[in-house]
């Protein structure tokens, strides 16, 4: 399926959708929201894409602890890295509504301080990374900090947040995206167009990172060196 072009299409039609529907599309008269209720095709619609690339990053992860193949680490890494570039569009998003809605870029608000503290820690995942040589060792820890990671991104974005007095739309309890929050217009835009556009886009560029990192790994599958023949040989 991801060699297949059917779905790049799809990613295409769905976005240019949510970009026309989006900006030329009705939505309700809220009050304080008023024109800026359109963000929620790109800030929320975005946050969803990171989400399904985190969950299929920590599978991969699993995956690679389960057989030790280090393609599936190639995999991880890739997919949290797409997931990270999600969760900060996401969030430059949502404080570029929060400017217009609240007044300020930044709020110290429960559901800021939650996405910050969780992209901090997939951001020391990379690090964590980039400070060891050994590249099984590498894997290895990296797949363990990366399920941690995943581990803690459901209560700093989705749990504490939710528990607590806050300005963002699901504070204290009070769901978000049900009829209050957004009405059929929106709906038909968000679900079928948005939410499956970006999250499509974020997989189609991972897999395009996935296969330049495993280019060299088949470069010398095809033209081995020496000593790489010799063992081959004498497998």
């Amino acid at each position: 399926m991801i060699r297949q072009k059917w779905w790049k299409i799809l990613c295409g039609v769905l976005l240019v959708y949510t970009f026309i529907a989006g900006f030329l599309g009705g939505v309700p008269a809220k009050p304080i929201l008023n024109e800026t209720i359109r963000n929620l095709y790109f800030h929320v619609a975005m946050w969803f894409a990171m989400m399904v690339l985190f969950i299929v990053s920590v599978i991969y992860s699993i995956r690679y602890l389960r057989t030790n193949n280090h393609k599936y680490d190639i995999y991880a890494l890739e997919y949290t890295k797409g997931g990270i570039v999600f969760g900060l569009l996401g969030f430059t998003t949502g404080s570029i509504w929060a400017r217009w809605t609240w007044g300020a870029f930044w709020s110290s608000d429960p559901k800021q301080l939650g996405a910050v503290i969780a992209l901090l820690i997939y951001l020391a995942y990379l690090v964590l990374r980039n400070s060891m040589t050994d590249m099984d060792k590498r894997a290895r820890i990296g797949a363990v900090y990366n399920i941690f990671a995943f581990a803690m991104l459901m209560p700093t974005i989705w749990i504490i947040p939710r528990l607590m007095e806050s300005l963002h739309p699901g504070g204290m309890g009070n769901p978000a995206l049900d009829t209050h929050d957004i009405d059929a217009r929106m709906r038909v835009v968000f679900w079928p167009g948005a939410v499956p556009g970006w999250t499509l886009l974020g997989v189609w560029i991972t897999t395009l990172r996935i296969r330049l990192a495993l280019l060299p790994e088949r470069r010398e599958s095809l033209h081995p060196t020496p000593n790489q023949a010799r063992k081959l040989r004498n497998a």
